[in-house]
């Protein structure tokens, strides 16, 4: 199914089950890198992330241009922890599923922003957004693989 509008059921036919998404790296060979340490928590990610976020904002100019996209980025940007605090509280696996793709979908949103940013450039030098532009695909990228992941299981 496309990334659109679902049927909600208001009928709760099953508990209100937590959804793990941590992010957990196994690498499949000794000797790879690992971006981020075992155990990692998606949670502390996203909080660091959405922080370094509000910072930025904060660091943009205070111009039109510049106010109009720190507000777009600061929803954006820091939706995506709160989405997914409501993705591990689902009611259901369709629920889950529509949180999580909303987390996707703002952090796409995001990246397009920081894009920006760097391409008029908001800040010099642009570079500077080069960690926080791949943070963005990174996070972007797990929640895919997990919506991904989620819709291969089979119901419970």
């Amino acid at each position: 199914m496309k990334y659109g509008l679902m049927s909600v059921n208001t009928k709760q036919t099953k508990p209100n089950i937590q959804h793990s998404t941590s992010n957990i790296q196994h690498p499949t060979k000794p000797t790879r890198a690992r971006s981020a340490p075992v155990g990692y928590d998606l949670d502390d990610r996203l909080l660091d992330y959405a922080a370094r976020i509000v910072r930025l904002a904060e660091s943009l100019p205070k111009t039109r241009s510049g106010n109009h996209i720190a507000g777009q980025l600061l929803r954006s940007g820091t939706s995506a922890l709160a989405n997914h605090a409501e993705a591990q509280a689902a009611e259901s696996k369709s629920d889950f599923l529509h949180k999580m793709r909303i987390c996707l979908k703002e952090l796409r949103e995001s990246y397009r922003w920081l894009l920006l940013c760097k391409t008029v450039p908001l800040i010099k030098p642009a570079s500077k957004f080069d960690p926080i532009v791949k943070e963005t695909d990174e996070l972007a990228a797990i929640f895919f693989t997990s919506i991904r992941s989620a819709k291969a299981r089979p119901d419970d």
